[in-house]
């Protein structure tokens, strides 16, 4: 099967090749400006699937490392800083919480950390509803891959209880018995607690790093405190919002907690890898909230679990090897992170930013504020990968808010938070999405539908309940 789609490619490179030659503007150096065409081609490239992400992410390092764009007239020095992107430790938080991650799915914990909440809860549509959620926010901040946590753990148990109940997404008459209900819920829940930590999902540690860069620096415990009050309002009110517009045929699943305790039974007691892997998960979660305590960061926790994994056995250094989402991550994020902060160091941000500024005239940051968070959120229908998004625009919009007045840590967190958030847009709009659409118990008019109104629905609580909350804990 090709990997690349040759017309796509060569829009790509005419793209890139145009904005290359363009005439500079006033104010950008041509390294800056030749920089910008190589990332908006890659970014563009991985739009229109020209060719797998790392693919074009390579092609991007030799391209800046060839025009020796970050070192002029040094070619060893240029592909060093064309390199840079994997000595930054927030790549290797995400990599190694894949390698994490995967413990919860070699050891089952993660499979019976969902069925102990559909036992408790599920005796209704909508509490089973809840239980998925609720082992989906527990798992969250040790699993950074939305996608492994939603497609992985939570989605075969969703399809698998709806077809417990006779909702079956091949037959028209039976797929809105509970199946397309849960499917539509367990993705917007997903995308919820992916928003909640830090840890959440893949692209957050990214705008951390990027606020870093203009001198916003967030902790794992800056983003959950802050994201607690409209995550938590958020997680409460999507089902039941859902469940009114959206409603299940079937509303009684009684039969729900006999079928996850005959699942727990067959898996027995907690074995020794289970209980291994929850300590780890503890100690995890401790050093995470309290790692500022101790000067502990967020990639320091993350090696320490990784290696009390690896000398338990609860993984081995072959299950770090094979697990080949995780270093495909670690290269293409190394990439973009480097291109997007060395665009910064070039001073294109900021130039940007002062451009934008002054077509604004000058606006009040009160105004600024909604209208930047609102432009973020639906230009999401654009991109198909929320890392795309999130190296393209989070830095430029986050430079022009504070250039504006924009209390920083408002804006970064809110843009933060808005880079799981707008996933409900599309059916292509993060992760899991391709997952639980292809299921098919959602057809597509509906997906854009109900995705659109509960998108609107968590964007007024961000706006509304998350700024208050922010004010009141003072990060502004």
């Amino acid at each position: 099967m090709k990997e690349v789609n040759l017309k796509n490619f060569g829009i790509t490179v005419v793209i890139g090749i145009l904005l290359w030659f363009c005439p500079i503007p006033e104010g950008v150096t041509p390294e800056a400006w030749h920089l910008f065409a190589i990332f908006v081609s890659t970014i563009l490239g991985i739009i229109l699937k020209a060719a797998p992400m790392g693919t074009m992410c390579m092609i991007a390092v030799g391209l800046t490392a060839f025009f020796q764009l970050l070192a002029p007239g040094n070619a060893g020095q240029s592909i060093t800083l064309s390199l840079k992107g994997f000595g930054d430790k927030v790549i290797w938080l995400i990599g190694i919480s894949f390698f994490i991650a995967r413990g919860f799915i070699k050891t089952g914990l993660g499979n019976r950390i969902a069925y102990l909440f559909i036992r408790a809860f599920g005796k209704s549509t909508l509490g089973l509803a809840y239980g998925l959620g609720l082992a989906d926010l527990v798992l969250a901040p040790a699993i950074p891959s939305n996608t492994a946590r939603g497609g992985g753990i939570i989605y075969p148990i969703m399809k698998s209880m709806a077809m417990n109940f006779g909702s079956d997404p091949t037959k028209e008459e039976t797929k809105k018995k509970v199946g397309s209900f849960l499917t539509l819920n367990c993705y917007y829940l997903n995308l919820i607690t992916s928003a909640m930590f830090l840890t959440g999902t893949a692209s957050n540690p990214m705008c951390q790093k990027f606020a870093a860069d203009i001198g916003i620096n967030i902790s794992w415990m800056n983003w959950a405190v802050g994201g607690f009050v409209p995550g938590a309002l958020a997680f409460l009110l999507t089902p039941l919002v859902l469940y009114k517009i959206y409603p299940p045929e079937l509303k009684k699943t009684g039969d729900a907690p006999k079928i996850a305790a005959q699942k727990l039974r067959e898996m027995g007691k907690l074995t020794l890898p289970e209980k291994l892997m929850l300590v780890t998960f503890f100690i995890l979660l401790f050093l995470w909230i309290t790692g500022d305590l101790f000067t502990i960061d967020a990639t320091t926790t993350a090696f320490i679990g990784l290696a009390i994994l690896l000398l338990t056995s609860v993984l081995t250094w072959e299950d770090v090897k094979s697990e080949k989402g995780a270093w495909d991550t670690i290269v293409w994020f190394a990439v973009l992170v480097m291109m997007a902060s060395s665009l910064n160091t070039l001073g294109f941000i900021g130039w940007f930013s002062d451009l934008v500024k002054a077509q604004m005239g000058g606006i009040d940051w009160h105004y600024a504020y909604p209208l930047i968070v609102i432009v973020y959120f639906f230009s999401h229908y654009i991109f198909a990968s929320a890392t795309a998004h999130v190296a393209a625009m989070y830095a430029a919009l986050l430079g022009v808010g504070v250039s504006l007045g924009v209390p920083p840590m408002l804006l970064a967190l809110t843009l933060g938070y808005m880079g799981s958030i707008y996933g409900t847009l599309t059916h292509y709009g993060h992760g899991p999405a391709p997952v639980f659409f292809g299921s098919g118990y959602v057809e597509l008019k509906s997906w854009w539908t109900y995705g659109l109104i509960i998108g609107l629905f968590l964007l007024a609580i961000y706006l509304v309940v998350g700024t208050t909350w922010l004010s009141i804990i003072g990060y502004f």
